[in-house]
Protein backbone atom coordinates (compact mmCIF):
# COMPACT_ATOMS: atom_id res chain seq x y z
CA UNK A 1 0.00 0.00 0.00
CA UNK A 2 1.27 3.48 -0.90
CA UNK A 3 2.14 5.61 2.13
CA UNK A 4 0.51 9.00 2.61
CA UNK A 5 3.88 10.46 3.63
CA UNK A 6 4.93 13.27 1.27
CA UNK A 7 8.65 13.50 0.45
CA UNK A 8 10.34 16.52 -1.08
CA UNK A 9 13.80 16.19 -2.66
CA UNK A 10 15.93 19.32 -2.83
CA UNK A 11 18.91 18.87 -5.12
CA UNK A 12 17.71 16.48 -7.81
CA UNK A 13 21.05 15.26 -9.14
CA UNK A 14 22.52 11.77 -9.19
CA UNK A 15 21.82 10.96 -5.54
CA UNK A 16 18.38 12.55 -5.76
CA UNK A 17 17.52 10.31 -8.70
CA UNK A 18 18.80 7.21 -6.93
CA UNK A 19 16.72 8.01 -3.85
CA UNK A 20 13.65 8.76 -5.97
CA UNK A 21 13.90 5.39 -7.72
CA UNK A 22 13.74 3.69 -4.33
CA UNK A 23 10.86 5.75 -2.95
CA UNK A 24 8.53 6.82 -5.76
CA UNK A 25 6.51 3.61 -5.82
CA UNK A 26 5.82 3.78 -2.05
CA UNK A 27 5.50 7.49 -1.32
CA UNK A 28 4.28 10.70 -2.89
CA UNK A 29 7.60 12.23 -4.01
CA UNK A 30 8.22 15.75 -5.29
CA UNK A 31 11.50 17.36 -6.35
CA UNK A 32 12.66 20.92 -6.78
CA UNK A 33 14.13 21.28 -10.29
CA UNK A 34 15.65 24.23 -12.11
CA UNK A 35 15.05 23.26 -15.73
CA UNK A 36 12.48 21.67 -18.02
CA UNK A 37 14.97 18.88 -18.75
CA UNK A 38 15.27 17.95 -15.07
CA UNK A 39 11.48 18.17 -14.75
CA UNK A 40 11.15 15.57 -17.51
CA UNK A 41 13.61 13.27 -15.71
CA UNK A 42 11.62 13.65 -12.49
CA UNK A 43 8.33 12.84 -14.17
CA UNK A 44 9.85 9.78 -15.85
CA UNK A 45 10.55 8.43 -12.35
CA UNK A 46 7.04 9.15 -11.08
CA UNK A 47 8.18 12.28 -9.24
CA UNK A 48 6.21 15.54 -9.21
CA UNK A 49 8.46 18.36 -10.43
CA UNK A 50 8.37 21.79 -8.78
CA UNK A 51 10.23 24.47 -10.74
CA UNK A 52 12.39 26.75 -8.63
CA UNK A 53 15.94 27.85 -7.86
CA UNK A 54 17.51 28.09 -4.40
CA UNK A 55 19.40 31.19 -5.55
CA UNK A 56 16.09 32.99 -6.14
CA UNK A 57 13.89 32.96 -3.01
CA UNK A 58 10.83 34.27 -4.85
CA UNK A 59 10.78 31.08 -6.95
CA UNK A 60 10.39 28.87 -3.85
CA UNK A 61 6.95 29.96 -2.67
CA UNK A 62 5.38 26.62 -3.63
CA UNK A 63 7.50 24.62 -1.18
CA UNK A 64 5.60 25.56 1.99
CA UNK A 65 3.34 22.77 3.17
CA UNK A 66 4.50 20.40 0.42
CA UNK A 67 6.24 17.76 2.51
CA UNK A 68 6.31 15.65 5.64
CA UNK A 69 9.95 14.77 4.92
CA UNK A 70 12.56 16.95 3.19
CA UNK A 71 15.68 15.35 1.70
CA UNK A 72 18.17 18.15 1.17
CA UNK A 73 21.02 17.30 -1.23
CA UNK A 74 21.62 20.73 -2.79
CA UNK A 75 25.14 22.16 -2.47
CA UNK A 76 25.81 25.64 -1.13
CA UNK A 77 26.68 28.52 -3.49
CA UNK A 78 30.11 28.46 -5.06
CA UNK A 79 31.53 31.36 -3.07
CA UNK A 80 31.41 32.97 0.36
CA UNK A 81 31.38 31.20 3.72
CA UNK A 82 27.59 31.08 4.23
CA UNK A 83 25.06 28.75 2.66
CA UNK A 84 22.39 31.12 1.42
CA UNK A 85 20.72 28.26 -0.47
CA UNK A 86 19.83 26.53 2.79
CA UNK A 87 18.69 29.82 4.32
CA UNK A 88 16.34 30.38 1.39
CA UNK A 89 15.07 26.80 1.64
CA UNK A 90 14.25 27.01 5.35
CA UNK A 91 12.46 30.32 4.90
CA UNK A 92 10.41 28.83 2.06
CA UNK A 93 9.50 25.70 4.04
CA UNK A 94 8.22 27.87 6.90
CA UNK A 95 6.12 29.96 4.54
CA UNK A 96 5.03 33.60 4.82
CA UNK A 97 3.27 33.08 8.17
CA UNK A 98 6.44 32.06 10.01
CA UNK A 99 7.16 35.45 11.55
CA UNK A 100 3.56 36.02 12.54
CA UNK A 101 3.23 32.56 14.09
CA UNK A 102 6.43 32.96 16.10
CA UNK A 103 5.38 36.35 17.46
CA UNK A 104 2.05 34.87 18.50
CA UNK A 105 3.83 32.13 20.45
CA UNK A 106 2.78 29.40 18.05
CA UNK A 107 4.73 27.29 15.60
CA UNK A 108 3.60 26.93 11.98
CA UNK A 109 1.60 23.77 11.42
CA UNK A 110 2.83 22.99 7.92
CA UNK A 111 6.51 22.32 8.64
CA UNK A 112 8.01 18.91 7.71
CA UNK A 113 8.48 16.50 10.57
CA UNK A 114 11.91 15.37 9.37
CA UNK A 115 14.79 16.68 7.28
CA UNK A 116 17.87 14.76 6.09
CA UNK A 117 20.85 16.74 4.81
CA UNK A 118 23.91 15.44 2.94
CA UNK A 119 26.99 17.34 4.07
CA UNK A 120 30.66 16.51 3.57
CA UNK A 121 33.45 14.95 5.61
CA UNK A 122 35.50 17.97 4.53
CA UNK A 123 34.11 19.77 7.59
CA UNK A 124 36.72 17.93 9.70
CA UNK A 125 39.64 19.49 7.84
CA UNK A 126 43.06 17.86 7.95
CA UNK A 127 43.35 15.21 10.68
CA UNK A 128 46.90 14.09 9.82
CA UNK A 129 45.70 10.62 8.93
CA UNK A 130 44.16 9.95 12.36
CA UNK A 131 41.16 7.68 12.82
CA UNK A 132 38.17 9.85 13.71
CA UNK A 133 34.44 9.67 14.35
CA UNK A 134 31.55 12.14 14.60
CA UNK A 135 32.84 13.58 17.88
CA UNK A 136 35.88 15.09 16.15
CA UNK A 137 35.83 18.92 16.42
CA UNK A 138 35.16 20.64 13.11
CA UNK A 139 38.11 22.46 11.55
CA UNK A 140 37.11 23.29 7.97
CA UNK A 141 40.12 24.49 6.00
CA UNK A 142 38.41 25.63 2.79
CA UNK A 143 35.59 28.05 2.04
CA UNK A 144 33.76 25.09 0.50
CA UNK A 145 33.83 23.22 3.82
CA UNK A 146 33.00 26.34 5.85
CA UNK A 147 29.81 26.76 3.82
CA UNK A 148 28.87 23.18 4.77
CA UNK A 149 29.51 23.87 8.45
CA UNK A 150 27.27 26.92 8.18
CA UNK A 151 24.50 24.77 6.67
CA UNK A 152 24.85 22.07 9.33
CA UNK A 153 24.64 24.52 12.23
CA UNK A 154 21.74 26.36 10.70
CA UNK A 155 19.77 23.16 10.08
CA UNK A 156 20.36 21.71 13.54
CA UNK A 157 19.38 24.98 15.24
CA UNK A 158 16.28 25.23 13.05
CA UNK A 159 15.31 21.68 13.92
CA UNK A 160 15.72 22.26 17.67
CA UNK A 161 13.74 25.49 17.57
CA UNK A 162 10.83 24.17 15.55
CA UNK A 163 10.73 20.51 16.55
CA UNK A 164 11.86 19.14 13.18
CA UNK A 165 13.96 15.96 13.33
CA UNK A 166 17.13 16.90 11.44
CA UNK A 167 19.76 14.31 10.52
CA UNK A 168 23.12 15.25 9.01
CA UNK A 169 24.95 12.76 6.78
CA UNK A 170 28.62 13.55 6.22
CA UNK A 171 29.73 11.94 2.97
CA UNK A 172 33.26 11.63 1.52
CA UNK A 173 34.20 11.01 -2.13
CA UNK A 174 31.20 9.44 -3.88
CA UNK A 175 31.90 6.80 -6.50
CA UNK A 176 29.96 4.49 -8.82
CA UNK A 177 30.69 2.77 -12.12
CA UNK A 178 30.20 6.13 -13.88
CA UNK A 179 31.81 8.23 -11.12
CA UNK A 180 35.46 7.14 -11.20
CA UNK A 181 38.58 9.22 -12.03
CA UNK A 182 39.17 7.51 -15.37
CA UNK A 183 39.74 10.72 -17.35
CA UNK A 184 42.23 11.95 -14.81
CA UNK A 185 44.16 8.69 -15.20
CA UNK A 186 44.08 8.97 -18.99
CA UNK A 187 45.50 12.48 -18.73
CA UNK A 188 48.32 11.20 -16.53
CA UNK A 189 47.60 13.58 -13.66
CA UNK A 190 50.17 12.76 -10.96
CA UNK A 191 49.56 11.67 -7.39
CA UNK A 192 51.72 12.05 -4.31
CA UNK A 193 54.61 9.82 -3.31
CA UNK A 194 53.90 7.55 -0.34
CA UNK A 195 55.60 9.72 2.30
CA UNK A 196 53.53 12.77 1.25
CA UNK A 197 50.26 10.97 0.51
CA UNK A 198 46.92 11.39 2.31
CA UNK A 199 44.24 8.93 3.36
CA UNK A 200 40.93 9.21 1.53
CA UNK A 201 37.44 8.00 2.34
CA UNK A 202 34.75 6.76 -0.01
CA UNK A 203 31.11 5.74 -0.34
CA UNK A 204 29.29 4.16 -3.26
CA UNK A 205 26.45 6.31 -4.60
CA UNK A 206 23.89 3.55 -4.03
CA UNK A 207 24.97 3.12 -0.42
CA UNK A 208 24.66 6.87 0.13
CA UNK A 209 21.15 6.81 -1.32
CA UNK A 210 20.25 3.90 0.95
CA UNK A 211 21.74 5.69 3.96
CA UNK A 212 19.48 8.67 3.27
CA UNK A 213 16.46 6.41 3.49
CA UNK A 214 17.79 4.76 6.66
CA UNK A 215 18.23 8.20 8.25
CA UNK A 216 14.75 9.21 7.13
CA UNK A 217 13.36 6.24 9.04
CA UNK A 218 15.70 5.87 12.02
CA UNK A 219 17.88 8.97 12.35
CA UNK A 220 17.95 10.62 15.77
CA UNK A 221 17.02 14.32 16.01
CA UNK A 222 20.04 16.57 15.56
CA UNK A 223 22.33 13.59 15.03
CA UNK A 224 25.33 13.46 12.68
CA UNK A 225 26.32 10.29 10.82
CA UNK A 226 29.49 9.64 8.84
CA UNK A 227 28.39 7.77 5.72
CA UNK A 228 31.66 6.13 4.70
CA UNK A 229 32.55 2.61 3.66
CA UNK A 230 35.16 0.33 5.23
CA UNK A 231 37.98 1.35 2.87
CA UNK A 232 41.18 2.82 4.29
CA UNK A 233 43.23 3.84 1.27
CA UNK A 234 45.95 6.36 0.57
CA UNK A 235 44.90 8.45 -2.42
CA UNK A 236 47.59 7.04 -4.71
CA UNK A 237 46.51 3.46 -3.90
CA UNK A 238 42.93 4.38 -4.79
CA UNK A 239 44.04 5.63 -8.20
CA UNK A 240 46.14 2.49 -8.68
CA UNK A 241 43.05 0.36 -8.02
CA UNK A 242 41.03 2.27 -10.62
CA UNK A 243 43.90 2.09 -13.12
CA UNK A 244 44.10 -1.71 -12.75
CA UNK A 245 40.36 -2.09 -13.18
CA UNK A 246 40.42 -0.15 -16.47
CA UNK A 247 43.74 -1.42 -17.78
CA UNK A 248 45.34 2.02 -17.57
CA UNK A 249 48.87 3.03 -16.52
CA UNK A 250 49.38 3.90 -12.89
CA UNK A 251 49.60 7.66 -12.33
CA UNK A 252 53.08 9.11 -11.85
CA UNK A 253 54.21 9.88 -8.29
CA UNK A 254 55.60 13.29 -7.37
CA UNK A 255 56.48 15.06 -4.15
CA UNK A 256 54.18 17.55 -2.48
CA UNK A 257 56.56 20.36 -3.44
CA UNK A 258 56.39 19.32 -7.11
CA UNK A 259 52.60 18.96 -6.91
CA UNK A 260 52.19 22.52 -5.67
CA UNK A 261 53.77 23.73 -8.91
CA UNK A 262 52.00 21.32 -11.28
CA UNK A 263 48.51 20.74 -9.87
CA UNK A 264 45.59 23.18 -9.61
CA UNK A 265 44.86 24.73 -6.20
CA UNK A 266 41.42 23.08 -6.17
CA UNK A 267 42.92 19.62 -6.62
CA UNK A 268 45.72 20.36 -4.17
CA UNK A 269 43.13 21.15 -1.50
CA UNK A 270 41.98 17.52 -1.67
CA UNK A 271 45.60 16.38 -1.43
CA UNK A 272 46.14 18.42 1.73
CA UNK A 273 43.67 16.70 4.05
CA UNK A 274 44.18 13.22 5.47
CA UNK A 275 41.73 11.36 7.70
CA UNK A 276 40.41 7.85 8.29
CA UNK A 277 36.76 8.10 9.20
CA UNK A 278 34.83 5.50 11.18
CA UNK A 279 31.28 4.37 10.39
CA UNK A 280 30.27 2.67 13.67
CA UNK A 281 27.41 5.07 14.37
CA UNK A 282 26.03 4.54 10.85
CA UNK A 283 25.98 0.77 11.33
CA UNK A 284 24.72 0.69 14.92
CA UNK A 285 22.17 3.49 15.11
CA UNK A 286 20.81 3.34 11.56
CA UNK A 287 21.24 -0.47 11.45
CA UNK A 288 22.93 0.00 8.09
CA UNK A 289 24.72 -2.70 6.13
CA UNK A 290 26.96 -1.63 3.26
CA UNK A 291 26.23 -3.11 -0.15
CA UNK A 292 29.71 -2.03 -1.27
CA UNK A 293 32.00 -2.32 1.79
CA UNK A 294 35.22 -1.36 -0.02
CA UNK A 295 36.30 0.38 -3.20
CA UNK A 296 38.70 -2.48 -3.95
CA UNK A 297 35.90 -5.03 -3.76
CA UNK A 298 33.66 -2.98 -6.04
CA UNK A 299 36.40 -2.53 -8.64
CA UNK A 300 37.29 -6.24 -8.59
CA UNK A 301 33.62 -7.13 -9.08
CA UNK A 302 33.31 -4.61 -11.92
CA UNK A 303 36.46 -5.97 -13.56
CA UNK A 304 35.00 -9.50 -13.53
CA UNK A 305 31.96 -8.11 -15.30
Amino acid sequence: MRSSTRILIIGFGDIGERVARRLADRYSVSALVRSAARARVARSLGVHAIRGDLSHPASLHRLAGQADVVLHFAPPPGDGIRDTHTRHLLAALAGPTMGQSTRAGMLPQHLPGRLVYISTTGVYGDCSGERIDETRPLRPATARARRRVDAERMLRAWGRRLGVKVSILRAPGIYADDRLPVERLRKGTPVLIAEDDVFTNHIHAEDLARAVIAAMRRGRPGRVYNVVDDSSLPMADYFDCVARAFGLPRPPRISRAEAAARISPALMSFMSESRRIGNTRLKRELRFSLSFPTVEGFLEEMKRG
